[in-house]
């Protein structure tokens, strides 16, 4: 299986947001030696957690850090752009690092209403015309001609060249899926967002309605989930607590930094939230080597993939670090 990381800059209580940044280009460094497939970073917009604002320019920071390991967006919130610009940076980042640039893409704000509408104002407009913005988006990065009769035909996004980023459609919806595979395109599930509510549909969706393009001539899957491993379920239990607190505390419309796995554990234990993490716990791909190997199995059984990407948040960053290790030792 082809294993990779996604992520996302998460804050961390009584660490700098400056320090969170350069934690991601550490960890895309230590995921080339581990031997992951891909590293995408994501995007998001005035969140008091996620703090990763610019892939494109974190991108370019890890393209000179790394040699081999592909590198990839998860994705640019295409609503907030104008095509053409994006097709210019990710052109701009294939030169940095020629077939190893991802380009994922998506609808949703990463943020809320009147983040978006700060972003651009033409926000709404723009996800309505989601689907050619994107069309045109795949032809300008690609370098190949627009449809015939387009306004903007005669521009080109440069620097042109022989080698050009894979584009992905993310999602969590049927509407993504049947638009990869309209398009042509590779699609990315995000398993995380939803704990995998609505992904077999999705995916039968989009192998079964696949057209082959130039690009791609059969479908190509990957779905992000969240995983934690550690060295007993007990340790790994104890370091998801800090994710779990979130999670309850988000349910109340509380976005924070990430508390540690004690003060989250006090909270969660004070407020009678033990069997609402005991559930949450036995319901996360969170655990030892054993049983997250077959969790991630019984996931993946009937699904046509060979391709899994992780993301992990974690209170402590040595602990973050060594639950990618031993999932790189379990499935690399």
């Amino acid at each position: 299986m082809k294993l990779s990381i996604l992520d996302q800059s998460v804050s961390v209580k009584d660490k700098s947001q400056d320090q969170t940044i350069n934690d991601t280009l550490s960890l895309s460094e230590m995921a080339e030696k581990m031997g992951y497939h891909r590293f995408w970073v994501s995007e998001h917009h005035n969140h008091p957690t996620i703090i990763g604002t610019a892939p494109e320019v974190l991108m370019a920071a890890i393209a000179v850090k790394t040699q081999k390991i592909r590198i990839g967006s998860a994705g640019i919130m295409l609503p907030h752009y104008s095509s053409f610009k994006v097709a210019e940076q990710f052109r701009v980042l294939n030169a940095l690092a020629p077939n190893r640039i991802d380009l994922g893409l998506g609808r949703a704000p990463g943020s809320d209403g009147r983040t978006a509408l700060a972003l651009n104002p033409n926000n709404r407009e723009n996800s309505e015309h989601f689907p050619s913005h994107v069309r045109d988006l795949i032809s300008w990065v690609k370098n190949k001609d627009l449809i015939e009769g387009h306004p903007f035909g005669r521009l080109n996004a440069q620097p042109c060249s022989n080698s050009s980023p894979e584009v992905w459609m993310l999602g969590t919806s049927n509407y993504g899926a049947q638009l990869a595979a309209y398009l042509g395109i590779p699609y990315c599930y995000a398993h995380f967002i939803t704990d995998g509510k609505g992904m077999k549909e999705s995916l039968e969706i989009y192998q079964n309605e696949f057209r082959p393009s130039e690009n791609l001539k059969k479908p190509k899957v990957n779905i992000c989930v969240w995983g934690l491993m550690s060295e007993s379920n007990e340790k790994a239990k104890y370091l998801f607590s800090s994710r779990a607190f979130w999670k309850i505390k988000r349910n109340f419309g509380q976005l924070d930094s990430l508390s540690s796995p004690d003060e989250s554990l006090f909270h969660i234990n004070e407020n009678g939230w033990k069997e609402e993490y005991d559930k949450m716990f036995e319901n996360s791909l969170v655990g030892d080597m054993k049983s997250i190997k077959n969790k991630i199995f019984n996931l993946i059984d009937d699904i046509n993939t060979n391709e899994m990407t992780i993301l992990t948040w974690c209170f402590d960053e040595n602990e973050r670090v060594k639950s990618y290790k031993y999932f790189s030792e379990t499935f690399v």
